[in-house]
């Protein structure tokens, strides 16, 4: 794979023991957390591969947690994760699956709040470099990066007509993925970009037609 930066690396600032299994799965969580748009009631993950071997040693299901909390991978409560959010609430199920993913370091986190859900599979590569491989179904990549997530109506001109407002603020994108499940029903667009994302790019954004949700991702 190809670096960015050192930080790519030897990891980010973190709460230890292990950049791969500890700051990535923090940042699963946070991502999940973000998508969700708020703390949800009940969690469930299921840990697979290495995580499923070694989360407890390591730390991963402490890590996972924080980043539900959206604590970031340095704050210092990642240790008392556990508890904090018992004492706020939210229910946290672990179970270990056996099957055997494509990457080892693999992770499905199921996201319940009333009637709204969210599924989310993300991998940790190493040195708190992570990717998510799905979303709802939604077969995509996302490494973390500056980005939005706009969900909407699989219908002609939607891409041209987000990708021009982002020409507009003159915001690069560095990667993108769209995906639907049938014709014409709900599609999503994942847009990676160079640059933070304005509160007025993002409202501009879903004012358009067709458009349902438009998330910001953590920065």
């Amino acid at each position: 794979m190809k670096y960015r930066s050192a930080f790519d690396i030897i990891g980010p600032v973190m709460i230890g023991p292990s950049s791969s299994h500890t700051a990535g799965a923090a940042r699963i969580g946070r991502i999940a957390r973000t998508l969700f748009e708020k703390q949800p009631k009940k969690a469930i993950v299921s840990l697979y591969g290495s995580f499923a071997k070694t989360y407890k040693g390591h730390g991963t299901d402490l890590a996972i947690v924080a980043g539900l909390l959206d604590f970031d991978t340095f704050d210092k409560r990642i240790p008392d994760s556990l508890a904090i959010a018992e004492k706020s609430g939210m229910e946290v199920i672990f179970q270990t699956e056996e099957a055997v993913p494509d990457h080892p370091n693999t992770v499905k986190i199921n996201l319940f709040d009333n009637d709204n859900e969210l599924e989310l599979i993300g991998i940790s590569i190493g040195g708190g470099t992570i990717e998510i491989t799905e979303i709802n179904s939604f077969k995509l990549k996302l490494s973390g990066d500056p980005a939005i997530l706009v969900m909407h109506k699989d219908r002609f001109g939607i891409i041209s007509y987000v990708t021009s407002v982002l020409a507009k603020y003159e915001i690069n994108i560095g990667h993108m993925e769209v995906a639907r499940k049938d014709k014409g029903e709900t599609a999503i667009m994942v847009i990676e970009v160079d640059q933070k994302i304005a509160d007025e790019v993002i409202q501009e954004l879903r004012s358009l037609s067709y458009v349902s949700r438009v998330i910001r991702m953590v920065e």
